[in-house]
């Protein structure tokens, strides 16, 4: 376990288990951009909406259309932001929120079309919080809206770093004394309790912080915290315990498949986040442990397009760490509903049929049924519409003739970074120019292979039951759930 007793690295506290940083990786600087685009990334969004190419107008169509990426919009900042019902003060995140995805869809618009004008916008949006910004407070949502809104936040500041007017040491700054901090204290002891008494998309969110800190701020401590997280951390972040079986048709269960349909889309699109971070900087966690994710997201994508997927119950410690847990055991897969939609297909889908040659047929189909993919504020008001940045069709849409040859760390070497290899684990495609054949496909190639035959039935205890359209879960999204049940 990561614990608060662990030593300091880098000014970070973090349990002694932290793996040692990579040999070579240490003094290395990373790529930037690097975060969700790099600079290749964005160029050839902008060659290929220039050249009228699809899907790529299309959205592009979707970005401009949000009321968000214009360049008139104002920022609202506040010196402290208070997420939960039971804050000291009314909560006030949905100001963050906005201007956050505000700030991204103007900076993602200006790469795209070379309008300054979107630039400027983001730039000053991002500079008036920083400005201002103290504290994220509230109850315990307050680690939901660290986790969120930091790895957002980080990544539309990454996209104008280099803009002459952006305060990019106070911007820092901020990353690392208001969002980071919660969140680093967050995967540190889990507010107290047990590690796996909060569901994974709580963990996810709060490592995609502390991950996309590291690489703004260029603290290699804090990346490297994330990435051996992500493989051996003790709360449902790490990939074995949120896909804690795999199946021998080649799909792995997402352990909150339990629970909800909205929460494991949510999920799935944060655990992406934080693979397709760490590949931007030479590190490929896609692959890691034999491609164990492409084989929980494809689990996720038959079951939310109304597929037959098995589920194993499984148990979790709750409750705070000074008194015995409470043992809660989600007994079967949640109703899905295939109407329901998240933007987080694109980015999965892309790299693993287009840069590793891989067949994933319900990632592309899922992808396909969402696309255009939006971002924030086209997928409802409340908090669930912004849980992701979104636009991947336009983002992360790839020519596999190109992008094929590509492995993690050929973008940072191209833009100067790392370029550092794509760490353990089979299904890694280290500096190498041909796709990854380790994943394990079924006997036709296939990953997509059937499930059982049935969705059973699913157990109140493990969450609330996904509905028509989320609309539920969009409520339930901003109430207070002070047991971790978010």
């Amino acid at each position: 376990m990561l614990k608060a007793t662990g030593t300091a690295v880098g000014a970070v506290a973090i349990g002694a288990t932290l793996a040692p940083t990579p040999a070579g990786a240490a003094g290395a600087a990373f790529a930037h951009p690097g975060l969700l685009h790099t600079r290749a990334d964005l160029d050839r969004m902008a060659a290929k909406v220039k050249a009228g190419a699809e899907p790529y107008t299309a959205g592009f169509a979707k970005l401009t259309a949000n009321r968000h990426a214009q360049s008139s919009w104002g920022a609202n900042p506040q010196t402290i932001v208070y997420r939960g019902l039971n804050s000291p003060s009314p909560q006030n995140y949905t100001i963050l929120y906005n201007d956050i995805h505000a700030a991204y869809q103007n900076a993602l618009r200006y790469h795209v079309s070379g309008d300054t004008a979107h630039a400027d916008t983001a730039v000053a949006i991002l500079n008036a919080w920083s400005a201002k910004l103290t504290k994220i407070d509230g109850d315990a949502d307050r680690f939901l809206a660290a986790g969120i809104y930091g790895y957002q936040a980080a990544n539309a500041a990454e996209l104008v770093r280099d803009h002459d007017d952006f305060e990019l040491e106070r911007f820092q700054k901020t990353m690392l004394d208001v969002f980071c901090k919660v969140s680093q204290a967050f995967i540190v002891d889990h507010n107290g309790t047990y590690p796996k008494h909060y569901w994974a998309n709580w963990d996810l969110c709060n490592l995609a912080c502390v991950m996309a800190t590291g690489i703004f701020c260029d603290d290699r401590a804090r990346f490297e915290q994330a990435v051996e997280y992500f493989k051996n951390g003790d709360g449902l972040a790490a990939v074995k315990n949120a896909i804690p079986v795999v199946h021998d048709d080649g799909l792995a269960e997402w352990h909150e498949a339990g629970r909800d349909q909205a929460h494991s889309l949510m999920g799935v699109g944060l655990m992406a986040t934080v693979c397709e971070m760490a590949w931007n900087q030479g590190i490929d966690l896609y692959g890691y442990d034999d491609n164990r994710f492409l084989k929980g997201a494809q689990y996720v994508a038959k079951w939310s397009l109304g597929g037959d997927v098995p589920y194993t119950p499984s148990t979790r410690e709750r409750g705070p760490m000074i008194r015995r847990s409470v043992p809660e055991t989600t007994a079967r897969v949640a109703p899905a509903d295939p109407a329901m939609t998240r933007p987080v297909w694109a980015m999965i889908a892309n790299h693993y049929t287009k840069r590793r040659g891989l067949s994933a047929t319900y990632l592309t189909q899922a992808a396909a049924k969402v696309a255009p993919e939006g971002g924030g504020g086209d997928y409802g008001g409340n908090s669930g519409g912004f849980d992701q940045l979104g636009f991947g069709t336009l983002a992360f849409t790839r020519d596999r003739a190109a992008d094929t040859a590509a492995s993690p760390g050929s973008a940072a070497a191209a833009s100067g970074g790392a370029g550092e290899g794509a760490g353990s684990g089979s299904g890694a495609s280290p500096q190498g120019g041909t796709p990854s054949t380790s994943a394990s496909p079924a006997a036709d190639g296939d990953l997509a292979a059937t499930g059982s035959d049935d969705i059973v039935g699913w157990t109140a205890a493990a969450g609330v039951t996904a509905i028509a359209g989320g609309l539920l879960f969009l409520r339930r999204r901003d109430r207070i759930r002070r047991d971790g049940t978010q």
